[in-house]
């Protein structure tokens, strides 16, 4: 048997654990198989590389080599893979276009404007509750580019290796049946709707933790708090169960209405996201301009949205 990266990875795994048992739940791997291939590949490489007790493992001398060299071998391996992904897909005439977003009311109109604009590229979507997944996808070469939201002024995902523009700043709405008592108000302070149960999509940032705080500022603890899909949620508002909270520019499903909320105290950053060294870079400020006319055309659909707009020009559409 020769060695593999599969094999070093494997080793970083149980140096990394501490443990054979916990390295095989993070592998996803039966104890017995880990322990076996462990084994094999001390045989490959002439001693043992964990000196392994009721405690758990550590690395011996051998081991400690091995790691040091597998702290190079693998991040290179893993850097050319990303470049030779990033290079199949530049090459061959007009490339593919392949975005992936999270939930993004956006993403239907991004997707059509992009379509028409390249007829004969191919675009390819992939859609994820998590930003993180979506911004781990772009950082390996697996997609173009990553239209995602987050909280407030919260980072977005990898911010330290792809690059983020900010499309839209919007305010984040109460989502009511249309025969709710509130309906068709202009806006409501969030302290109004502190005896409404709430519906929540889960996601990874902050957005929970500050509608807590923001009822906390309005002098109330919600009473009832349903996590579920956006589906659910829109469920719960239809026949009115529950208040749920949605961005601004989110597509409207017949019997509801949203419900801006005043002050703004929940706001959503709409971002496009791409690594500054893949061929995509070159195409990035036109895919935004595409994200901005698919937001243009979002908050058209809402009424009630665009005229909260207009009383309140800090909000929408950044012209940057």
């Amino acid at each position: 048997m020769d060695l593999e990266l599969r094999h070093l990875k494997i080793v970083s795994a149980v140096a990394d654990a501490g443990s054979v048992s916990k390295a095989a739940v993070s592998l996803g791997l039966a104890q017995p198989a880990l322990t076996a291939q462990l084994k094999r590949i001390e045989r490959v490489l002439g001693g043992a590389l964990f000196h392994r007790d009721h405690t758990g493992a550590r690395p011996t001398a051998l081991g400690e080599l091995v790691l040091t060299r597998a702290k190079v071998l693998l991040p290179a391996a893993r850097q050319l893979q990303e470049e030779a992904t990033r290079f199949v897909n530049s090459s061959g005439g007009e490339r593919r276009l392949r975005v992936g977003a999270t939930g993004s009311p956006l993403f239907g109109g991004l997707v059509d404007r992009l379509a028409r604009a390249h007829p004969t590229a191919t675009v390819t979507t992939y859609t994820s509750w998590s930003a993180e997944k979506i911004a781990d996808m772009v950082t390996h070469g697996r997609l173009d580019f990553a239209l995602v939201g987050v909280c407030g002024e919260s980072r977005p995902p990898s911010a330290d290796t792809l690059a983020w523009r900010t499309i839209a700043v919007d305010a984040v709405c109460a989502l009511v049946a249309q025969d709710h008592p509130l309906a068709g108000e202009a806006e409501v302070g969030l302290g109004a709707l502190r005896r409404e149960s709430w519906a929540i999509a889960p996601g990874e940032g902050c957005f929970t933790e500050c509608f807590f705080a923001a009822c906390a500022k309005a002098g109330f603890t919600p009473r009832t708090v349903y996590e579920a899909d956006v589906a659910t949620c829109v469920h719960l508002a239809q026949v009115g169960r529950a208040v749920a909270l949605c961005q601004a520019t989110f597509r409207l499903t017949p019997g509801l209405t949203p419900l801006p909320i005043a002050g703004a105290p929940l706001r959503w950053r709409q971002l496009i996201g791409w690594h500054p060294d893949s061929p995509a870079a070159r195409t990035a400020p036109a895919i935004a301009m595409h994200a901005k006319a698919a937001h243009t055309e979002a908050v058209q659909r809402s009424r009630t949205y665009l005229n909260w707009l207009s009383k309140n020009p800090e909000f929408g559409l950044l012209l940057n």
